[in-house]
């Protein structure tokens, strides 16, 4: 599926990657390819990116939304720090 993870200032990723792991207001949930619709609200935390099954870049996150349409996932953030 194709990732943005967009801030305010810039757009920090762009890519196909296999899922992303983020924080929500109430737990912790998981994105993988070919997920349903979605809109979600982020809470602050850690963002796994998992680029592949192997491979995984990691972010702290300020909080913001999450976007799933059309196998396309866009993260709006306040503010976001690779961890």
């Amino acid at each position: 599926m194709l990732l943005e993870i967009l801030t305010p200032e810039r757009k920090l990723y762009t890519g196909n990657v296999y899922g992303i792991q983020l924080p929500g207001v109430d737990g912790s949930f998981e994105v993988l390819d070919r997920h349903a619709p979605l809109i979600a609200a982020l809470g602050k935390g850690k963002m796994k990116v998992l680029k592949d099954k192997n491979q995984a870049e990691h972010y702290t996150i300020e909080g913001g939304f999450v976007e799933v349409l059309n196998n396309k996932a866009t993260v709006l953030v306040e503010g976001a720090t690779v961890a």
